[in-house]
Order: structure tokens, then sequence, then C-alpha cells
């Protein structure tokens, strides 16, 4: 039978040839090494957790909760705003929260894209910063992802070249899954080029606190009158290892901001109320657990870039999520990012993401997620090793994808 209209115009999932390839070592009895999704494996700090408790079975929690997020809820995600980035927010009208940053791309592509409208998208990217618009009939124009002085005449290009104009252009700093990191300065060249053209930005700052240095990424609503064009999405998946709590947030332009809430009123109810209770107690609590949560990538940051290293695989240390976007190695190049990671999983017992699955300029690369303790990732190295020194005779031993189905 025929595809219906959106799944026709989502492609493949490419990352289904390495799910099955870890489904059948598994079976087989394989101890994977699983470095592929970014799923983080920290506790969620025991403040947040004894807060859901506490709410649970609190009169009136079990009821549908608010879609646009809890009074108090939306007022601690100013407050954050206020803190870490100097930025003030109405709560009431420019804060929304959603259920992870995930959902409220993907519900703002449905709330603004018309059928055939362009959007902006770096490439490789997150899928759903690409994948939300089209599920809304958009169409996407690839730009670059770093963010160097050449990027503004690409989106030049891509304005001047789009029918029709684009509506939007999509940023993620720090990047997944690149690893990228904006300055202020090109923020606002950014917001100068979204005003001159009329169009609007929507940033991920999902990373915004998983960094390496003493310099914290900022935030694109720094910049005077980016208000004006932008929301931002941010989540606490990643800065308090919440992830299967669903709990993120869009913040900015009220005009956006409106139109998701109107969208999500019709689609859902919120997240459970006693969640939306815990997440205040995380953005309004301590932050050391922050620091830990930073420490703790950093360390296997530097334990991956060594191990690999010293096996035979250099892997560029990333300033900030909690990714590294590697090369494939020379000898395996030619095999495309799909078979490399495959080959990993049968000869190496390690997961690692295609790069092609964030858009075709990503092939070539794998994406390694910082989602294992150092001794397992020292394990990974050491299997790693022993995969490189047998590397030409495997890969003349190679059956290609398409034969194994």
């Amino acid at each position: 039978m025929e595809e219906f209209y959106r799944v026709r115009r989502l492609p493949p999932y490419v990352f289904e040839e390495v799910n099955r390839a870890k489904a059948k070592a598994r079976n087989a009895g394989a101890d994977i090494i699983d470095l592929g999704m970014g799923n983080p494996d920290l506790s969620t700090p025991p403040h947040v957790i004894e807060k859901l408790k506490e709410t649970l079975g609190k009169p009136r929690t079990d009821r549908y909760s608010a879609s646009r997020g809890i009074p108090g809820l939306r007022r601690a995600q100013a407050g954050y705003y206020g803190r870490r980035f100097g930025v003030k927010l109405n709560p009431d009208t420019q804060i929304i929260a959603t259920l992870g940053s995930k959902e409220g791309f993907a519900n703002v592509a449905q709330a603004i894209t018309a059928p055939g409208d362009v959007v902006l998208v770096p490439n490789p990217s997150y899928p759903i910063h690409a994948f939300g618009f089209l599920m809304a009939g958009g169409t996407i124009r690839a730009v670059p992802s770093e963010p160097v002085p050449s990027f503004f005449p690409t989106l030049e290009r891509a304005i001047v070249h789009s029918i029709p104009k684009p509506i939007a252009v999509v940023v993620c700093y720090p990047a997944n899954p690149t690893a990228y990191v904006a300055s202020l300065d090109f923020y606002k060249d950014l917001v100068a080029f979204a005003k001159k053209h009329n169009i609007f930005i929507l940033s991920d700052l999902a990373y915004a606190e998983v960094y390496f240095d003493d310099n914290p990424p900022p935030s694109v609503l720094q910049v005077p009158g980016a208000l004006d064009v932008t929301v931002e999405f941010t989540s606490l998946s990643k800065t308090y290892s919440m992830p299967g709590w669903r709990m993120g947030f869009a913040v900015g332009n009220e005009r956006i901001i409106a139109a998701l809430a109107r969208v999500k009123s019709y689609l859902d109810y919120g997240a459970f109320t006693p969640i939306q209770v815990a997440a205040s107690a995380a953005l309004n609590g301590p932050d050391d657990c922050i620091g830990e949560m930073r420490e703790t990538y950093k360390r296997r940051r530097d334990v991956l870039v060594e191990s690999f290293g010293r096996a035979g695989w250099d892997v560029p240390s990333p300033p900030a999520s909690m990714f590294a976007w590697s090369p494939i190695p020379d000898p395996f190049k030619s095999l495309g990012s799909v078979e490399f990671a495959t080959l990993l999983v049968e000869n190496a017992e390690l997961a690692v993401s295609p790069g092609i699955g964030f858009g075709e300029y990503g092939e070539g690369y794998v994406r390694i997620a910082l989602v294992e303790n150092e001794q397992r990732i020292r394990q990974a190295a050491r299997n790693v090793r022993r995969f490189l020194e047998t590397g030409a005779e495997k890969l003349h031993n190679v059956v290609p994808l398409a034969t194994r189905r």
C-alpha cells in the first residue's frame, strides 16, 4: 500500500542498520559498549527526585496539568535565564514548557510553517531540526553548521536563491552532532541578518551547560533586540540528567510563543504536574549538581580522546556538548559512515552513530556519545585497537550492507 503523505517525506531511518547489528550481536552474547544515542546515564539530582516524591499524591496533582506549564515552572525558567544570561523574560508571554526540546521544535514547525515554506537548516544537524519542518509541509535548504564568518555569505545566497523567501533559520550551539560553539559576536551578526531579511531565528540551546572550559556558551537572546526575531529551546535532559522526564522550554518572541501555545493546547495537557514541580525545584535549586555533571563529561571526554588516540583513532576533542564528532579512520573512509559503524558493532563491540544520519554533509564522520563511564570507554578503546590492527583483513572481508538484507 502507498505510504501516507507525511511518512513519505521522511527518509529511511539510517540508524536502523546499526540498531540491527547491535541487536544481533547482543543476542549472540556480545557486550556492546553503546556510545551511539545521546542518552545520559548520570543520576537525576536527589533534591529533584525528593521534590517529585513529595508532590506525588497531593490533592489535584493527578488531574490534567497546564499545557503552557504551571506558573511556578515558567517563573523558574525566567529566573534561570536572568541568572545565566542576564536576559529578562515575561513568564506569561515569553515562556512555554514543552515535552522536551524535541517536541517543542516539532510543534513550532507545525505552528509557523505553511506548505512550501522554506527554512534554512544547518547540515549536519540534529534530525528534528530538518524533519520537523518536512513533516509540517515545509522545504529545507541546507546551510553550513560551523559558526564562522563564511556562514553569512552562504545564508545570503540561500535567501537570494530560495523561492519563496525563507521564513526562519535554525541554529544549534553547542552543536549536536558537531560540538561547535558560537560566540556572542556571531549571534550579534545573526540577529542583524535576521532583522535585515525579516526572518526568524530558531535556536536549540539544549547543551548550554555542557561545556569544558571557563567560557560558558552564550544565548542568542543576550543580543539586544533578539527577542524581536528569536525563539530558543532548552531542556533539562542533559543539564539535570532528566532525559526520561521529558521537560523542556521554548522562550522568546511572543508571537511564536503564542502560536506554539495554541497548537499545544490542541495536542497535550502538559507534563504530569509532579514532574513540573520537580523541574521547578531543579531550576531553583543548587547548581553544584550541574558542575558535577560537567566534570564527569569532561573526564570522559579526556579519556575518550586520549585512549582512542593511543589505539590509533585520532578523535578531535570537543569543547562542549556530550559528543565527539570524529572523522572515520583513513583505511575505512571509502565504506561510508553506516558501513563503518556497523563494522564497529560486529568487530569491536562498540556502537556509534553514523554521521550521515545528521545530513548528507555528515558523511565521513561518526558521532561518539559520552554516555559510558571511563572504564567502559577505555575498554572500547582496547576493542578499537584490536579492530584497527586487523583492519586491512576486515576491510577485505567486508560484505556490503546491500547484500546482507
